[in-house]
């Protein structure tokens, strides 16, 4: 793995503002897309991503079942009354389109940091925007990425799960939200669904018939929701998720919160401790670990997180109040490593169960965060 110089594309803003990337500069004016680099890959690293991405999910689904065999909810601070709703989740099968695992890679054995595996972002960057760049800048090479064509799939078998009718593509009022759903209805539409685009705070209930409805007040059975499950259990609407039957099938679907939630690392830990995708992480404390990073097992974007280690005491530069107030993991340090005076961290995507892409966040603090840019990548071989 490699991190190499380019020369921008002139037009590059206008190119990646077509695909639906209008987000590609911070507020301050700093790059979140980067044009002037790319990481160059062999294709034994990639393929060792694509085994870890792959293990660490199947991992991740017999953890789901030791959490609701033991009922180990409390350790996730979920609350009583949602516990039926991911129960019968889980036991109809619901299908799940997507997911990011985030590796520590430096070459060799990737070590999983986390799993973003209810709301994650950055996937028109990495389907879209990086597979264009790569036609247009390197011809002829590859690039790990089958996520458009998957995501297609994934959306047919979910047709068979979901119930009839239009499937509702919520989402919140800022760019990056409303393109990635864009991005989502229009697989979903590629797949043969019906769907529809309906912001967050449009979201009705109908009282008299137990129904969440649109702005029109037609029912909403089926909806994809950019959207946390644990910021919706805590909204006004968070009586009605737990409902017998459910009023609407959610995607994600519920039983996502049981590894959307990083008490998940501590779980992982526990039942597969000779994995070597996997680090020490522990819920009680550091117990032995020297070097560890302290996160809060509900929270987005490195808010909140911190690296202890021998020469370093690090904090996040985001500090949110809405988070930490259900527990913390303590987690071996992976350091990332260190390319071009910059860290990058490895977004491994999961597309119905099955590895399907990758994309790359870096950052010049050891922290990823939302400041953090996407850069594209090239398979050299």
């Amino acid at each position: 793995m490699r991190r190499m110089r380019l020369e921008p594309r002139p037009d590059w803003k206008a190119r990646l503002e077509a695909l639906g990337v209008n987000y590609h500069t911070h507020d301050d004016g700093s790059p979140y897309w980067r044009e002037d680099a790319c990481y160059g890959f062999s294709l034994p690293e990639v393929e060792r991503l694509e085994r870890a991405a792959q293990d660490v999910q199947a991992m991740c689904l017999k953890a789901v079942d030791h959490i609701l065999a033991r009922n180990r909810f409390a350790e996730y601070g979920i609350p009583p009354q949602l516990i039926p709703a991911i129960r019968e989740s889980w036991e109809r099968d619901e299908v799940s389109i997507y997911g990011r695992f985030d590796f520590a890679f430096d070459g060799g054995l990737p070590k999983l940091l986390e799993y973003n595996a209810d709301t994650p972002t950055s996937l028109v960057e990495a389907a879209i925007a990086q597979w264009y760049w790569l036609e247009e800048r390197f011809p002829g090479r590859d690039q790990f990425n089958s996520l458009h064509e998957r995501l297609i799939e994934a959306w047919k078998r979910a047709s068979g799960y979901l119930p009839v009718g239009t499937v509702y593509f919520l989402y919140q009022d800022t760019w990056e939200d409303h393109q990635t759903v864009a991005y989502l209805r229009d697989t979903a539409d590629q797949a043969g669904l019906s769907t529809a685009q309906l912001a967050l705070e449009d979201l009705g209930w109908n009282e008299a018939s137990g129904e969440f409805v649109d702005l029109d007040g037609r029912p909403i059975r089926a909806a994809f929701k950019l959207y946390p499950w644990e910021f919706m259990w805590k909204d006004a609407y968070g009586p009605m998720l737990a409902r017998q039957p459910r009023p609407c099938t959610f995607l994600e679907p519920a039983w996502k919160m049981l590894l959307s939630n990083k008490a998940l690392l501590a779980i992982l830990w526990e039942l597969f401790p000779d994995s070597p995708y996997l680090l020490p992480a522990y819920l009680d404390g550091p117990r032995d670990l020297i070097a560890y990073v302290k996160k809060p097992i509900l929270a987005r974007e490195g808010a909140n997180v911190e690296i202890h280690a021998p020469g370093l005491d690090l904090q996040a530069s985001e500090q949110r109040d809405c988070y930490g107030a259900e527990g913390y993991i303590y987690q071996a340090y992976a350091p990332l490593p260190e390319c071009d005076g910059f860290h990058p961290v490895i977004g491994g995507w999961i597309v119905d169960g099955e590895p399907a892409g990758m994309g790359i966040r870096e950052s010049i603090s050891p922290i990823t965060d939302n400041g953090s840019c996407f850069v594209p990548h090239v398979i050299e071989d």
